[in-house]
């Protein structure tokens, strides 16, 4: 199955506990706008690179559409129509005033040089911006893809349209970021998997957590989480799995990584597959790498009781029904990684009033958003007998759907 079709999976899962027309889904799962453009590229030896980027605009009906761009070399139009899709329900679940996009070039960023990289950024920015700003699309920071990248992006933007530090979110905090934003996600995973132990009756000290990624989210989430005492027992990176029953002591992983830039090596653990951390006897696993991680060719091997999504789309459909058949409580990315979204738009509203807000406020704010996300979604959740997701979804579609109807479509 491919991306946009899981997503849209659950979407009409969602449509039908809501009895919505057939005419009704076909306008809202639709993408408002598809662009594909060449990106060529002068690389440092001298030839010309011509790279493909994409940026989908999926749906406006709630605000100016929200969404990352991503360099991978596995990027592609379903992958980005189903992230487009994603973001429109994820930013209605939090209840932002947006609507959802993505985009992303058809790239290994770890084979680009810095300037390469710049290069490539300001070159799409060229192709891409007339349909993005403040008031229409607003990019930010995915998978390959950090601040620095915003920095270059959001200057290149100004060139064609003026200063407006609101275009892109996700910037340097001294070039109008917000304070907060790369923790974000990660923290937002923390915090989410806290409020759905809390409503399952269990103590963080009693839970062992096993974390595959330990990129910007992952890392973030584990800092967190160990700080409200979870017992985390794993983490990996490309590099492979790091495994300790016991405990590892996460300030020491995270001080080994900013010495390495990886985990391998990190001591106090025994090395393992990352394939062997997904079926860890754990009580929670978050997968923060990659999309797919848990397809129907492993769920049986999952053991954990309950799975926070740190990624996008980590577990297949397929899986997905046989963990819910099976008792597991899966926090969905809808809502499990929508941390990173909820500080942007906190970044975009300090860009427009010219004001910044310190870093105890944006935690607090974030805090908030989530958890009446959270609790709207337990809510739904138990009122019509569905899985956290699907009751994401309801509250995220009919969302949308009214925004839709009320602007007269």
């Amino acid at each position: 199955m491919k991306a946009f079709e899981a997503v849209q999976l659950y979407f009409h899962r969602a449509a039908d506990i809501l009895e919505m027309p057939p005419e009704i889904r076909k306008l809202l799962l639709q993408p408002k706008r598809e662009v594909t453009v060449e990106v060529p590229v002068e690389m440092d030896d001298g030839r010309l690179e011509t790279l493909v980027g994409f940026r989908v605009q999926h749906n406006n009906a709630r605000g100016p559409m929200k969404g990352g761009l991503r360099y991978h070399w596995e990027v592609d139009l379903d992958e980005v129509r189903a992230l487009a899709s994603l973001m429109s329900w994820k930013t209605a679940v939090v209840n932002i005033p947006y609507g959802g996009a993505k985009g992303g070039i058809c790239v290994d960023p770890s084979q680009l040089s810095k300037k390469e990289k710049e290069r490539v950024s300001r070159k799409f920015i060229d192709q891409i911006h007339e349909i993005i700003g403040p008031d229409k699309d607003i990019p930010a920071p995915d998978m390959g893809t950090d601040s620095e990248t915003m920095a270059w992006m959001r200057n290149q933007w100004e060139k064609y349209n003026g200063f407006n530090p609101a275009c892109i979110t996700g910037k340097p905090v001294e070039d109008y970021g917000a304070k907060g934003r790369e923790e974000a996600t990660g923290r937002g995973v923390g915090i989410l998997a806290f409020k759905m132990l809390r409503r399952l009756g269990r103590r963080p000290q009693d839970i062992s957590v096993a974390i595959q990624g330990f990129g910007n989210v992952g890392s973030h989430a584990a800092k967190y989480m160990y700080e409200s005492e979870f017992k985390i027992v794993a983490v990996s990176d490309i590099t492979g799995g790091y495994y300790n029953e016991d405990g590892l002591d996460i300030p020491a992983v995270l001080h080994h990584v900013i010495e390495n830039r990886t985990l391998e090596g990190c001591k106090g653990a025994t090395q393992i597959s990352n394939e062997e951390l997904l079926g860890l006897p754990v009580d929670m696993l978050i997968p923060s790498a990659l999309g797919g991680v848990i397809t129907k060719d492993n769920v049986d091997r999952i053991k954990a009781s309950y799975i926070v999504e740190g990624a996008n789309a980590p577990i297949h459909p397929y899986a997905d029904e046989i963990l819910f058949d099976r008792g597991v409580c899966v926090m969905p990315d809808v809502l499990a990684n929508a941390g990173g979204v909820t500080v942007s738009y906190f970044e975009w509203v300090q860009n427009r009033q010219y004001y910044s807000w310190d870093l105890n406020r944006v935690r607090q704010q974030l805090d908030s958003v989530l958890s009446l996300a959270f609790e709207e979604v337990w809510a739904a959740a138990n009122e019509h007998g569905v899985s956290l997701r699907t009751a994401a979804f309801v509250i995220a579609v009919e969302r949308v759907r009214r925004a839709t109807e009320l602007s007269g479509v």
